[in-house]
């Protein structure tokens, strides 16, 4: 599987951006902050492609879900 999250110091100081693009991962979730579609997020930054958006999203659903499941489990 492509990776699509690139964390480099020398790119916007190691913000997560998506790979090949200087494009921040938290724009996305601002834009859904801000009740945005994912289509108008790729119109504003054409260099993130759908498949890397959706990609994104499939990891922090996974990362939510095994966090609730620690929490549920070290702190209940």
């Amino acid at each position: 599987m492509q990776k699509v999250i690139n964390i480099d110091k020398e790119i916007l100081g190691g913000t997560p951006v998506f790979m090949g693009t200087r494009v921040p991962i938290k724009n996305l979730f601002d834009y859904m902050e801000d009740s945005e579609t994912i289509t108008e997020f790729l119109d504003d930054f054409p260099t993130v492609k759908l498949d890397q958006v959706e990609r994104v999203l499939q990891i922090s659903q996974h990362l939510l879900i095994n966090v609730t499941e620690v929490a549920h489990e070290n702190f209940a």
